[in-house]
């Protein structure tokens, strides 16, 4: 699998990563399947959050990688605090110790890479640059990042933070391309020329910030995958043509259109299917042209301007 730089220059990972939110309803002998069918299929860097199976994923993983000190240094492993129950919270203490439970329960010494989960309108910059800087300075977290933030929200956390924030986990696929939409209708008055995001693609990418689809097979907000779906019958048409002239299952083929993008972006996959996997990780092969890009946008439902 191809590699592609993390942040600003932190590192090279697989171009796809493994999203573990749901392998908590996997047994120890179906999870280690996929974790072992994922780095055999050259990824190398996983996807968690502390709240994915209140913990039970984290565990889950520790006991399927089965990470000695020499395969740990392989892997990229990131994970995600600030989502409580019914609130978010960006505190120094809550930070801290959500890290020290992430590393119990993954069995590690260190995150390679730590996000903010999603916005906390109550955050207090200082308080979250004091965590990053105990956690970097305890060799606990090596890099950091936020998910689902506007550029405004990751210029206040700069005011206050030393560390460069280099990834950033946002929604978008062939069916949620709502920071893509505003992009091409700019100086229109249509529904797609509203910004809901500020600009995030672009500011990511002027600042070498990784963008990580998340959910990229669906659409609306946990609505459902559009692969096969009525709603996106054309959409489904366009991609199997596509797929059939390149060679890969139609679920690559909706990969490839992220990966075509020149932001460099890394897909966040959430299979918990061995088979599956392998079928969305053929997308790293495909380079679609600008024509084949811009069809499967348009077939998607979106007119250009």
């Amino acid at each position: 699998m191809k590699k592609i730089t993390i942040g600003p220059g932190w590192f090279q990972a697989s171009s796809i990563a493994l999203g573990c939110m749901r392998i908590s309803s996997l047994n120890d002998k179906d999870a280690e399947h996929l974790i072992r069918t994922a780095l055999d299929e050259g990824i190398d860097f996983f996807d968690h959050a502390d709240i994915y199976g209140g913990g039970r994923s984290e565990e889950v993983f520790a006991r399927a990688a089965g990470l000695n000190a020499d395969r740990r240094e392989q892997v990229r492993i990131q994970t995600k605090c600030g989502i409580c129950k019914g609130y978010f919270d960006f505190s120094r203490d809550h930070i801290l110790a959500s890290v020290d439970g992430s590393l119990r329960r993954l069995k590690t010494d260190y995150i390679d890479v730590l996000l903010l989960h999603r916005p906390d309108t109550l955050v207090e910059p200082d308080e979250v640059a004091e965590a990053f800087s105990i956690l970097q300075s305890a060799g606990k977290v090596r890099f950091f990042g936020v998910s689902n933030q506007n550029p405004g929200q990751i210029e206040l956390l700069k005011q206050a933070v030393t560390q460069p924030i280099g990834v950033n986990q946002l929604q978008l696929s062939l069916a949620f391309t709502g920071m893509i939409d505003a992009g091409l209708n700019v100086n229109m008055q249509n529904s797609a020329s509203v910004s809901h995001d500020n600009g995030i693609l672009d500011y990511c990418r002027l600042h070498r910030i990784t963008i990580q689809p998340w959910s990229p097979l669906q659409y609306g907000f946990f609505a459902g995958v559009f692969l096969g779906s009525d709603k996106y019958a054309e959409l489904n048409r366009a991609i199997a043509d596509l797929a059939a002239r390149y060679d890969v299952p139609e679920s690559a083929m909706a990969i490839a259109w992220l990966l075509r993008h020149p932001a460099n972006m890394q897909p966040i996959v959430g299979t918990t299917h061995a088979g599956h996997l392998k079928d969305l990780c053929q997308a790293d092969r495909v380079t679609l042209t600008r024509p084949e890009w811009y069809a499967l946008y348009r077939a998607a439902g979106n007119t250009l301007p």
